[in-house]
């Protein structure tokens, strides 16, 4: 059985250092230059999350059919409670790829060669990003530790995710505070990176 979760480990450790290769800046130079910037804006995005949900799913593959071990699995009416949180985490992510476009999040807009991104150079603050600097991560988060069950398998996977969210978050700040300088400088010092402040 702990045989099964290192692979698992391993697996996902290594999809997290290669989803993040293919996101960083010099990879995404170096394709700009072998291919050129107007095919690298129409393909990138669009390439990216294709590779990046098919290369997900052996992952997803070894959490269900490698040898696992119960830790818990709640009774009602927790679980009622737990998976209405899930919902209200899937309403969340849908509400933020809405807030910044659902195509253009897909990369299905940059496929046009008539596409123009008028939100280009725009810094998303309102709606959900009011409250957390990345909404996104914060729903997912919350969806996979609200799981009404957990076992080994998932949990050596979701510490793995929540591990790559947080650094990804740091790297993405990092080219956002390059993208937009004060701006963003000014909207992190006032809204939190994963959990919302309460306010009375």
């Amino acid at each position: 059985m702990m045989t099964g979760t290192i692979y698992l480990i391993g697996a996902s450790v290594l999809w997290g250092l290669v989803h993040s290769i293919l996101a960083s800046h010099g990879f995404k130079h170096s394709v700009r230059s072998l291919f050129g910037a107007a095919a690298f804006y129409r393909l990138y995005r669009f390439s990216y999350n294709v590779f990046a949900i098919a290369s997900l799913g052996p992952v997803f593959l070894m959490l269900v059919t490698f040898p696992d071990r119960v830790l818990y699995s709640l009774p009602a009416p927790w679980v009622y409670l737990m998976t209405v949180v899930q919902g209200l985490a899937v309403f969340a992510l849908i509400a933020g790829v809405m807030q910044t476009g659902p195509m253009e999040f897909a990369g299905l807009a940059q496929l046009s060669p008539y596409y123009e991104d008028a939100k280009a150079g725009e810094l998303v603050t309102g709606g959900l990003y009011a409250y957390v600097r990345h909404p996104l991560y914060t729903a997912g988060l919350i969806f996979i530790w609200f799981s009404p069950e957990m076992t080994l398998n998932r949990l050596a996977l979701w510490i793995i995710f929540s591990i790559y969210i947080v650094i990804g978050a740091y790297f993405e700040e990092r080219k956002l505070l390059r993208d937009f300088g004060a701006a963003y400088a000014d909207y992190k010092a006032k809204t939190p990176m994963l959990l919302p402040r309460w306010q009375r």
